[in-house]
């Protein structure tokens, strides 16, 4: 039992890094999401972000490729390190519950 429990232990340790490694990834990324605008016929881009409880649209103009690529990019990265992290905190907490003895391994 106790080699399990070293196993457990070390597996909980490893989430734990993993969960900081999400959240300091999460953390680079510009904040915010990109929404193209058709005004009389030309494109504008906006930041749509939170602020407080409120959604504020940012006015960023007119971007190139390379920065809307940029934006779409992290949008992309943010759902997937989102994902990752929702998935590490349930382990998270089945590992510290499984140590505390209250399921079964």
């Amino acid at each position: 039992m106790g080699v399990i429990k070293g196993v457990l232990r070390e597996e909980l340790e490893n989430s734990l890094q993993m969960k900081k490694d999400y959240e300091r990834e999460l953390a680079k990324l510009p904040q915010g999401s990109l929404v193209k605008k058709t005004i009389k016929g030309h494109e504008y881009y906006y930041l749509v972000q939170r602020v407080g409880g409120k959604v504020e649209f940012i006015y960023k103009g007119k971007l190139s490729g390379e920065e809307v690529k940029k934006y779409k990019s992290a949008k992309e990265f943010r759902a997937k390190y989102r994902k990752l992290l929702s998935q590490v905190k349930k382990q998270i907490t089945f590992l510290r519950s499984t140590l505390r003895g209250k399921k079964p391994i």
